[in-house]
């Protein structure tokens, strides 16, 4: 394993980079989709509707139904990866800014500040930790889709295993379980960082908590 150090980082480097992609590319589609079905409950039950379709795709079909259209390419990875990240983040953005205190949404708008500021100062910081919680979700999942990925060229710590298989490695599969490891404690420290990262955002609560 010491031999192939440098291949687990690329493959460590590629499964980030599709895991990001996926999860920031979805959280910018569905903080829109939120926001605009936010007061509309029909248009919210369209989208999250349609995510759920998209999310009942599994995850195999997904990719090779787009290989004809877009080749053995990093786009054919990435749709699907998006895909499935919409109809959880969709349902925490909506679900954290409908569970904002009407009192403090008014007490705002009684100070003078107009809808997008209620929206970006008021109502999306007290969301924070409901959104972050579906980040968590989000990302946590992706990185054990990006693994099926490997099958069209793209899935980074999938890759390994999907090689450690074709090569009848068993009963010695050390790709499969550098790769199997590597996913789990990729995952698992994604989920700690943001974790971290959310505590820092709202530091208000750790102050209501040691009250």
């Amino acid at each position: 394993m010491i031999d192939h150090l440098d291949d687990i980082a690329e493959a460590t480097r590629e499964h980030v980079l599709l895991t990001f992609l996926a999860v920031g590319i979805g959280f910018v589609l569905s903080l829109v989709l939120g926001i605009l079905s936010l007061r509309n409950e029909r248009l919210y039950g369209w989208v999250t509707g349609a995510a759920g379709i998209l999310y009942s795709i599994p995850s195999l079909s997904a990719f090779a139904l787009l290989v004809p259209f877009f080749g053995l390419s990093l786009t054919s990875a990435v749709i699907p990866l998006v895909t499935y990240t919409l109809l959880i983040l969709v349902r925490n953005i909506v679900t954290g800014l409908r569970g904002v205190d009407a009192h403090v949404v008014e007490a705002a708008r009684g100070m003078g500040y107009s809808n997008r500021a209620v929206l970006w100062r008021v109502e999306m910081p007290l969301a924070l930790p409901v959104i972050i919680a579906g980040v968590r979700i989000a990302t946590v999942t992706t990185v054990g889709l990006v693994t099926v990925a490997s099958l069209i060229g793209y899935g980074g710590l999938g890759g390994m295993i999907l090689s450690g298989l074709r090569a009848r490695s068993i009963p010695f599969p050390t790709e499969i379980i550098v790769g199997t490891v590597g996913a789990v404690l990729l995952a698992a420290v994604l989920d700690v960082t943001l974790l971290l990262a959310q505590r820092l955002m709202t530091p208000w609560r750790r102050r209501a908590t040691a009250l």
